[in-house]
């Protein structure tokens, strides 16, 4: 779902903005785009309630990262009774006008799997920033 749609708290905002923030301080050239689904029927035949959904788009070609645009699905955990939701995963996709170029989850080993993979350094920047996402969406254990 649209990050945009899914800001209920102060709370969240502020994740949301350090989270864009993040992704800007390894991409600086990057635009973030807090909508990037379109709101139609055939859009919202996908629509997952538990996703805050954000893209960062290049002014051009990105030959290190192999894309034009990252796309990141933060999946957060369903709301417990009186509980804030907290990040339980990252996917992260490269993408171009051809559609999707590769993806990487945070989950096993955290390996990228495509067609065009990033390049190693840039493959560190993409594992840092969802380390540090897990760090603004954390799990209260109060």
């Amino acid at each position: 779902m649209n990050a945009a749609e899914q800001v209920e708290s102060i709370t969240h905002a502020h994740a949301l903005a350090s989270a864009v923030t993040l992704v800007r301080q390894y991409f600086p050239a990057a635009s973030a785009n807090l909508t990037p689904w379109r709101d139609d029927p055939e859009t919202r035949l996908w629509h997952e309630s538990g996703t805050i959904d954000l893209a960062f788009h290049f002014p051009g070609w990105t030959p290190r990262l192999e894309c034009r645009s990252l796309l990141l699905q933060l999946i957060m955990s369903k709301e417990k009774l009186g509980a804030a939701p907290y990040l339980i995963g990252v996917l992260m996709r490269g993408i171009t006008f051809e559609g999707e170029r590769w993806r990487l989850a945070t989950i096993e080993d955290w390996s990228p799997i495509g067609s065009h993979l990033p390049k190693s350094n840039e493959l560190k920047h993409l594992h840092a920033i969802c380390r540090e996402l897990f760090s603004l969406f954390p799990e209260t254990t109060s």
